[in-house]
């Protein structure tokens, strides 16, 4: 019995310490990807990776992984020849295939989160002057226009929808004209916008949802470069 016990203790020891090494050199490889990754194409501010899986070593020899989390933050990038801000790019990438000398990497499939902030957006529309959360698949935008040389400021209740797959289409559902010619259209023109997102870290936009945070993108792809 004691010779079981110090068997059992042994292999414990032994255990602890393989998966101590295993989840230290994951952390390694984690650091390694995300001081190289690049999966919006633009700059990034910061960039964390999630190697998932045990034992990470196995996987790392065989160069392919089922599933990798990347959390991009600040990333700037190009949309219809603008630029626009992503606050938050989340991705969770599946069947991860290292490319070359490790010197890149390949997703199978991914799915994501872009968030991107109403002060963002504003700077994206290049019209209104403020935007907020209005409640579920709304936003309130406020533009300003002159009137016989008055400034006129209005805050509209708009609706946000994605338009051909790709573009960001936000139109206020109601403008009150309050008797003055034209001024529905004066105020439109600053408050209603569309802004062609294109593809978002080569994948595709397939959902778009006004949050109290922010405007959230689900895009999904297949073959995502990740790195190199």
């Amino acid at each position: 019995m004691r010779a079981l016990r110090i068997l059992l203790v042994v292999a414990v020891v032994l255990g602890g310490i393989l998966v101590g090494g295993d989840r230290l050199a994951a952390a390694w490889a984690e650091s390694e990807v995300a001081g190289r990754a690049s999966l919006a194409g633009g700059r990034t501010e910061s960039v964390e990776v999630d190697i998932k899986g045990f034992p990470f070593l196995t996987q790392a020899a065989d160069k392919r992984f089922g599933e990798v989390e990347v959390v991009a933050r600040g990333v700037h990038t190009q949309a219809g020849g603008k630029p626009v801000r992503i606050g938050e790019l989340i991705v969770d990438l599946r069947d991860v295939v290292v490319t070359g000398d490790w010197a890149g990497a390949r997703a199978g499939s991914a799915t994501g989160t872009a968030l991107i902030s109403y002060a963002d957006l504003v700077a994206a529309s290049e019209r209104a002057t403020a935007m907020e959360y209005g409640g579920p698949g709304k936003v309130k935008v406020t533009g300003s226009v002159e009137v016989l040389g008055r400034k006129v400021t209005r805050t509209v209740v708009s609706s946000v929808t994605l338009v051909g797959g790709d573009t960001i289409k936000v139109r206020a559902d109601e403008v009150p004209g309050e008797g003055i010619p034209l001024l529905e259209d004066m105020i439109r023109e600053r408050t209603d916008f569309e802004r062609p997102l294109g593809r978002v870290a080569g994948m595709r936009v397939s959902k778009v949802e006004p949050r109290p945070e922010g405007l959230a993108v689900t895009v999904t792809g297949q073959d995502v470069a990740i790195a190199g």
